[in-house]
């Protein structure tokens, strides 16, 4: 392999590809549904602009608006219970106690805020502006709209230039009385708000603006304000959304907050919003020779940048856009942790952003003491695991017990602290938070598992939505879902504590994993568990989570080669027609593990042109009428429009098997490619480039001491591991390869 390398401490030449007004979002006139919105947020609060009737509305949300009240029984729903019943094949019980309340209580949930609306038509020109996350609307006489949510503060921003005298802003509350019969509807199209049976709201009118007061449940009650002022033909303002638990004596904290900004003037308001904005799009980039892919891309960086943030809850199904249609949002607007909130901080990591991802470690840190109730009331043991589907602070909230009430659901999550420690090297967390945190979640594995007949094993095992709910969801041996993760919890608790020098739980949690049995694979590679091949299309690709995203098994190996190749060839002739778009993302980072840019690329694109709305919302069924899959409803959620951009971060770089692979999967046809600051496992920033096909410069900088290994591509395009180098590097150091010519 013909490559010279220069220790460096300058700048990379490479090209540097940021938002362009190609990538925004943009509408002939303003949307006329809330799906299709343009989205605006911050982690905690967030916007939808689009047209209602005959006015510009404003939907407003924040992220801690929950409706808490508890729907499930533990004193009979126990994990050994659930075992018992199923071996006397008696499941209806079961259900009427696991999954019935979630669908026959309206609560717990989210909820949404208020709404703002402005008497204007939807015959206007509108924009949302990714790199300075500004929404803009233009009307035919002059009118025009400028609207941000500020990125650190829980407040929007509006103006209107040229504004008609009588235009003020009119506050719209949620109508949770009186508008609805309380007739029972599913969580996919929402509940009516009239079943929650609050109190309808209030609206008082100030000298400067308005503020709608609405009681909840529990003591719970929430405050949306707006204020305002005219110059001239200028009306600007300022609307916020603060909430109270109950014993919360505090008020008007939202109006309080918009009055302090709207005197200050919306000069350092607007910088600091720009500036934090700046920064987020300068952590790293890409440059794609496909339009379609290069434009996703960049709404869900986005989309990224709008719904994680420090001291923010853990990105939801819909984060800070909850539906603005008079019912509760699709699934109740909740933490499910069957593939949802994982897929969701995905490219956080490789997009350098572990600024952003520790804000779902955080949570999940708050929310520990609360799961680890949990395990003992259901499951009857020490250590951590968590419901499937939770609430706000982490309560179980029921749906269908074979993910609501998974016993692996820790171990998935448990990843997450492994990758923000292996993303940053940041010692601290990996005393303080990682290993503490991987470390219950593996106590517990070791305390649920049982032995028979010499097998180690779950009491129950399943695959997350495999034969839907019924009784045969549940298997008696590990599915390859199950153990795959079962092995992966294992093998991060020792590497963490082998990290801390602690070496007699590092012996122990090897033998741990060595105990577990090997995957289940046969002539259709691997099983969704023994005796039951995958036969269906199925939307949850669970049984290849040891390819991705656990890395347990990786192409390189003859044997893992075939089992890999075997597994694809599967899922491809099963088809597609029970996908939904999700499932698009997850094989595209599927394909890219297994070396295959072509159909990862495929995947990507398929998503990109029939599973999302026209404002690149993923709407989890086929809108283009059934072309790839059966499913065509459009309930929105965010994971699908994450996990894209992890696809496009697998086919460009790779470091999960203790190496930075550069440009794993490419097609052939893309000649020209680069990209700028992907962090890697290990703590790297890389930079690289493609011209005319063929690699011409990488450049790594390392952000901790410590080893670096990396195996570029040769002269013709192949990785041979045999060209692995490794180097030692430290903080802040250089080192660019380049191919001779």
């Amino acid at each position: 392999m013909r490559i010279t390398s220069i220790i460096l401490m300058v700048c990379s030449t490479i090209g540097w590809s940021q938002p362009h007004p190609v990538h925004n979002i943009e509408f002939s006139k303003l949307p006329s549904v809330w799906d299709e919105a343009l989205p605006l947020g911050n982690g905690m609060v967030g916007a939808l602009i689009w047209h209602k009737n005959s006015n510009l509305r404003f939907s407003l949300d924040r992220a801690d608006l929950w409706d808490e009240r508890k729907v499930i029984d533990f004193t009979v729903l126990k994990y050994q219970w659930v075992r018992e019943q199923v071996l006397k094949n008696d499941y209806k019980v079961v259900q009427q106690y696991g999954d019935v309340p979630y669908e026959e209580i309206p609560w717990p949930t989210k909820i949404p805020g208020a709404a703002l609306e402005f008497n204007l038509s939807k015959e206007a020109a509108s924009e949302l502006d990714l790199q300075t996350a500004t929404a803009t609307a233009r009307w035919a006489n002059g009118v025009l709209l400028k609207s941000y949510v500020h990125a650190t503060e829980p407040l929007g921003v509006f103006e209107f230039h040229r504004a008609p005298e009588d235009l003020i802003p009119m506050l719209v509350p949620p109508v949770y009385r009186g508008i609805d019969s309380l007739k029972k509807a599913n969580s996919v199209e929402g509940q009516s708000l009239e079943r929650l049976g609050y109190p309808q709201g209030k609206i008082t009118t100030h000298p400067d603006g308005l503020t709608f007061e609405q009681e909840g449940a529990e003591g719970f009650r929430y405050e949306v304000s707006v204020v305002w002022k005219r110059s001239g033909e200028r009306l600007s303002g300022i609307w916020s959304i603060a909430a109270y638990k109950p014993g919360d004596n505090r008020k008007q904290v939202a109006l309080e907050l918009c009055r302090k900004y709207l005197s200050e003037g919306f000069g350092r308001l607007r910088k600091s919003h720009l500036d934090w904005w700046n920064d987020f799009w300068a952590r790293s980039s890409v440059q794609l020779p496909d339009d379609v892919l290069e434009r996703q891309y960049y709404r869900e960086m986005y989309k990224l940048g709008c719904t994680a943030r420090p001291g923010a809850p853990a990105i939801t199904l819909q984060a800070v856009w909850t539906a603005d249609n008079g019912k509760l949002p699709p699934w109740k607007g909740d933490f499910h942790h069957d593939l949802n909130t994982q897929l969701s901080y995905w490219p956080a990591y490789t997009g350098n952003h572990t600024d952003l991802s520790t804000s779902f470690t955080d949570w999940l840190w708050a929310v520990k003491e609360e799961n680890i109730k949990y395990t003992r009331d259901f499951f009857g043991v020490d250590g951590l695991n968590v419901p499937g589907v939770t609430t706000l602070n982490g309560q179980p909230m029921g749906g269908w017990i074979q993910y609501s009430f998974s016993p692996t659901v820790s171990a998935w999550l448990a990843q997450h602290f492994y990758w923000q420690w292996r993303f940053t090297r940041d010692e601290i967390f990996l005393k303080e938070r990682a290993y503490p945190y991987i470390k219950e979640v593996a106590t517990f594995l070791q305390n649920i598992l049982i032995t028979e007949n010499g097998q180690r094993k779950l009491p129950l095992s399943s695959s997350p939505e495999y034969n839907d709910n019924r009784i045969s969801a549940w298997f008696l041996n590990f599915t390859n879902y199950d153990l795959a993760l079962v092995t992966y919890a294992f093998q991060i608790a020792e590497e963490t504590a082998t990290a801390l020098g602690k070496k007699e739980e590092a012996t122990h949690w090897h033998r741990e994993r060595n105990s577990l049995p090997v995957f289940d694979t046969n002539e259709t590679g691997l099983t969704i568990a023994p005796g039951q091949n995958l036969d269906e299309s199925h939307r949850h690709i669970a049984q290849l989570m040891a390819l991705h995203p656990l890395g347990l098994l990786n192409p390189g190996k003859s044997e893992e080669d075939s089992v890999i190749t075997r597994s694809l060839k599967r899922l491809e002739k099963m088809g597609t027609s029970l996908w939904t778009g999700y499932s698009f993302s997850w094989a595209a980072c599927l394909y890219a593990r297994a070396h295959d840019g072509v159909k990862a690329a495929k995947q990507l694109k398929i998503f990109s042109e029939n599973f999302c709305l026209s404002n690149s919302f993923h709407a989890n069924g086929d809108q283009k009428g059934g072309q790839y899959s059966r499913f065509t409803y459009r309930p929105f959620t965010l994971e699908g429009n994450l996990a894209f951009a992890q696809g496009i971060h697998e086919m460009l770089i790779q470091s999960h098997r203790g190496f930075i692979e550069v440009f794993p999967a490419i097609p052939s046809e893309w000649k020209n490619i680069s990209f700028e600051n992907l962090r890697t496992e290990g703590g790297f920033l890389v930079s690289a480039e493609i011209k005319n096909g063929i690699w011409k410069e990488v450049e790594v900088t390392a952000t901790v001491d410590g080893p670096m290994q990396i195996l570029l591509p040769d002269d013709q395009g192949a990785h041979l591991e045999e060209n692995l180098q490794m180097i030692p590097m430290r903080k802040g150091q250089s080192i660019r390869f380049r191919l001779k010519d």
